[in-house]
């Protein structure tokens, strides 16, 4: 009804009807094999990646991972076409506070769906919305950071949202191909026998507990029955948590079941730098003399202690500083002298110790190096002046407290202007250690837990002692064989016969006198009187007993004794003595 109500009744076919309706063009539905790998992960080990490089198609790899690959395979791991070291470019990736990347120039931070591009020359990384808003509009091909003149054929797209093919982890060759490079650490463990088998339960253990007793000597089921090392605990490592293995063991089918509850182990390095309270004192010799440093051992143990454990072992002798800015900083440590180098004395990179009583203020900061957050090694810088925006990027383990006439000699070394590296060689001869914390916080460790364990054996000498005591104590003497050999015969108290006037009444009555305390006879009396003076002590027969001696045995019913007083009634003592208490 109305006058529009066949407005839209067209006599053709509509686009939206068309597609909607009439099959027409459909939407790509994306492939179901289709794995996104986030833009900041390694193509090859596809994790996180620490040291980032490209090649010129914009695929990223780890350093660490694709040298390997290239050095056994020599190809690219996504394409699997011919790949050589030299054509990898570094990439250099800002990042936030929060550590997280973002772009250097609109500090967008990138995401899965950013357009991020980098210059082939610098390396640098930015977002493609600055590069063309800032180098291609305006045509002035200059790296926005450095400076430095490129072409527009050295941009790289690194991510795309619009092309993710190179993302999919699904069409990478060594995927498909299962293609891997172990590591030498992981190729040792796995010539173990037990790398396959690495957690039995239970049932598991038990069954080839059973096979192992038949088939001795195999050594793939003799590591299996290895159980797993619980590191001991005492008064100083004993935290104030358990190990978890209970509540663990509870839910899980994997484990032993546990039942007692143990401290779990604090790390030795924890307890050892709880002991560390003196600073400690190393002198650098060089070319261009000494330099005298203090180490904040106190503050930044593990640092200090990476510092104090090279220069002893020699590390540091015969290496070159390898880069020195004037009235900024110069740097070495590195045995290789290219900056690139050195392992720390665990042979693992350690993490960062910053302290807000440390800064770079001043001339003389001792500072550790690094490539990035917890990445510390080996080498190190000292400032020229100070460089407060480092602070919490570089672990400050030191200072200079003498020697700076050769800190000056050093930062007059001309250097080249590209690379930083003195035009004259600036060399660290050797180095001395003159205080060790350390080894005083070892020696003290050691003399509090052998002086915990000299008391613990004290204690179990007195338990024992007072045990053994205890038992002799409750061990029963002997005195004789038989009934009563327990009681000791010296000790044993004879009470004397309580005397009494009156001796024990019997049911009847007694004779008008005294009762005789004579033997009496102990058979039964005549049917007539008994005798005077003595007492019957057999029952008596049915009549009166005579008049002046008592019976001692039951009267017949109807009998009395004429003429006697009633006597006291007994109290349980006899001739014998008081048997009452018997």
């Amino acid at each position: 009804m109305g006058k529009r109500q066949h407005q839209k009744d067209k006599m053709y076919i509509t686009c939206t009807e068309y597609t909607n309706y009439y099959g027409g063009k459909r939407n790509v539905i994306p492939q179901a094999n289709f794995r996104r790998l986030p833009f900041d992960h390694c193509s090859l080990s596809l994790q996180p990646f620490e040291y980032p490089v490209c090649t010129e198609e914009g695929v990223l790899f780890d350093l660490l991972s694709i040298v390997p690959w290239i050095k056994r395979f020599g190809t690219n791991p996504i394409s699997g076409e011919k790949l050589e070291a030299k054509s990898l470019i570094k990439l250099n990736f800002a990042k936030n506070n929060d550590g997280k990347y973002h772009c250097p120039v609109l500090y967008n931070i990138f995401t899965n769906n950013s357009h991020i591009v980098t210059n082939k020359v610098t390396g640098n990384v930015f977002s493609h919305e600055a590069v063309e808003q800032l180098n291609i509009k305006t045509k002035s091909f200059r790296d926005l950071l450095t400076d430095e003149p490129f072409a527009r054929k050295d941009i790289i797209t690194i991510q795309d949202p619009t092309n993710l093919d190179k993302f999919n982890v699904s069409d990478f060759f060594h995927v498909k191909n299962n293609l891997k490079v172990l590591d030498p650490d992981e190729e040792k463990a796995k010539l173990h026998p037990s790398y396959h088998l690495k957690t039995t339960n239970l049932e598991t253990r038990e069954t080839l507990a059973e096979l192992y007793k038949d088939y001795k000597g195999d050594k793939l089921l003799a590591s299996t029955m290895l159980e797993p090392v619980a590191k001991k605990t005492d008064k100083l490592n004993a935290a104030h948590y358990s190990t978890g293995r209970v509540s663990a063991s509870f839910t899980s089918t994997a484990m032993t079941p546990a039942t007692t509850h143990e401290a779990d182990a604090i790390a030795d390095d924890t307890v050892r730098y709880q002991y560390v309270k003196k600073k400690g004192y190393v002198r650098l010799h060089t070319n261009k003399g000494d330099v005298n440093l203090e180490l904040h051992c106190d503050k930044v143990p593990k640092a200090g202690e990476n510092f104090v454990r090279l220069c002893k072992k020699g590390y540091y002798d015969e290496t070159v500083f390898h880069r020195s800015i004037r009235n900024f900083m110069i740097q070495g440590g590195d045995p290789t002298g290219t900056g690139t180098g050195g392992e720390s004395f665990w042979g693992k990179p350690f993490k960062d110790e910053f302290r807000p009583n440390l800064s770079h203020t001043g001339r003389g900061i001792l500072s550790m190096a690094n490539s990035g957050p917890n990445t510390n090694k080996s080498q190190f810088f000292i400032t020229f002046r100070s460089c407060n925006y480092l602070d919490r990027k570089h672990t400050i383990f030191g200072r200079v407290v003498g020697g700076f006439e050769a800190l000056t000699a050093m930062e007059n070394v001309e250097s080249d202007p590209k690379s930083d590296k003195p035009k004259s060689e600036i060399k660290l001869i050797s180095a001395t250690v003159f205080v060790d914390p350390y080894e005083e916080a070892d020696a003290q460790i050691a003399a509090e837990r052998a002086k915990e364990l000299q008391r613990q054996e004290d204690e179990k000498e007195q338990a024992s002692v007072s045990l053994k005591k205890t038992k002799e104590r409750q061990a029963q003497k002997t005195f004789k064989e038989g009934v009563g050999k327990y009681i000791n015969p010296s000790k044993v108290v004879k009470r004397p016969a309580a005397e009494d006037e009156s001796g024990p009444s019997t049911s009847g009555a007694s004779t008008s006198g005294a009762s005789t305390r004579g033997p009496s006879t102990r058979g039964p009396s005549t049917s007539g009187a008994s005798t005077s003076g003595a007492s019957t002590r057999g029952p008596s027969t049915s009549g009166a007993s005579t008049s002046g001696a008592s019976t001692r045995g039951p009267s017949t019913s109807g009998a009395s004794t004429s003429g006697a007083s009633a006597a006291k009634k007994s109290k349980g003592k006899s001739s014998l003595g008081d048997f009452s208490s018997w």
